[in-house]
């Protein structure tokens, strides 16, 4: 008997492994997915592909990157919503997917706070108004005096409907009070084509996706719409220096599906913030002046709900809405 109740016993033991949750195994044993919720080529794809790579150094697992672009960053955002708990699938979240969609969309796929497990605010980043070089305006005051001549004759590109780039652009028309129509892409790559290739006269972008175009001379930077001067364009004048209080940005965070175990959480934030500290991955994202956070879990928990409540008076003032 007492064989049997040992082979029982063990018996119990490896069933138990095998049905034990992957936050009490080893994780990750396998690659995991990060879905950027925007087209390949605009700032939180760059973003996300420095982190990812770094971070597969760090779990010793593939980090797959997956653009999943649509709906404003919607369509990416729930189907991680939506995915298994278990680590494996996780959101380069930004303020659009977090903060601005929830107050623009009158239909959401998803609850911002509720279907997500906050992992790190790993960045945030400036964004710049720019123009195409055959655009005479070399400056924000001389841009807003040529569409003043032209009323209704120019337009701005951004990455989509209700993203911050289209409510920078919206805040620049109503600050400036000038008449300028809106020309939305599927994401910030799709908008840069069209721009540089002078289809569309102004865009209003994430930085880090213009730096390389601005600095080759193929668009023309006029300003940065965070308070300061960004540090990788020092005599780029910001926004609110001609348009005193104007203030817009983005950030990119991680999330995982609400529910992921607490330890998978805690060893994917720690593998993010060791991946954006990295000297070589710190060094690539200050070349396009995104600053560097690393949060808790908890602290960027606490940003999404401040960040919800600061956007959603701005958005219902601007009068963006989409069904």
């Amino acid at each position: 008997m007492p064989q049997v109740r040992r082979t029982l016993a063990l018996l119990a033991f490896a069933t138990s492994l095998l049905t034990m949750p992957a936050s009490a195994q080893t994780f990750p044993d396998r690659a995991v997915t990060l879905v950027i919720p925007f087209a390949a080529g605009g700032s939180t794809d760059l973003v996300g592909r420095l982190v990812a790579q770094k971070m597969s150094e760090g779990l010793g697992q593939q980090v797959i990157v997956d653009n999943r672009g649509g709906a404003g960053g919607n369509l990416g955002a729930a189907a991680v919503a939506k995915a298994e708990p278990d680590g494996y699938t996780i959101l380069m979240g930004t303020v659009a997917t977090h903060a601005l969609n929830p107050a623009v969309y009158t239909k959401m796929p998803y609850d911002a706070v509720k279907d997500f497990a906050p992992i790190s605010l790993l960045v945030t980043v400036p964004n710049v108004m720019a123009v195409h070089p055959s655009i005479e305006a070399k400056t924000t005051q001389e841009l807003i005096d040529l569409i003043k001549k032209n009323p209704g004759k120019f337009s701005y590109a951004s990455s989509g409907n209700g993203t911050p780039l289209h409510l920078s652009g919206e805040l620049f028309k109503t600050m400036a009070g000038v008449d300028i129509v809106h020309v939305p892409y599927k994401g910030s790559g799709p908008a840069l084509i069209d721009v540089l290739g002078g289809q569309v006269p102004i865009i209003f972008d994430n930085l880090p996706s213009s730096t390389e175009h601005i600095k080759s001379g193929k668009l023309r930077g006029l300003a940065v719409t965070s308070p300061q001067r960004a540090p990788a364009f020092p005599d780029m004048p910001a926004m609110t220096e001609t348009l005193p209080g104007y203030e817009t940005y983005t950030w990119n965070a991680l999330f995982a599906p609400a529910g992921t175990p607490a330890d998978v959480i805690a060893k994917l934030n720690a593998e993010a913030n060791k991946a954006v500290n990295d000297p070589g991955v710190k060094a690539k994202l200050a070349e396009f002046s995104a600053t560097v956070i690393a949060s808790t879990p908890e602290e960027l928990g606490k940003h999404v709900q401040a960040e919800l409540a600061k956007w959603a008076p701005i958005v219902a003032q601007s009068g963006a809405r989409i069904d």
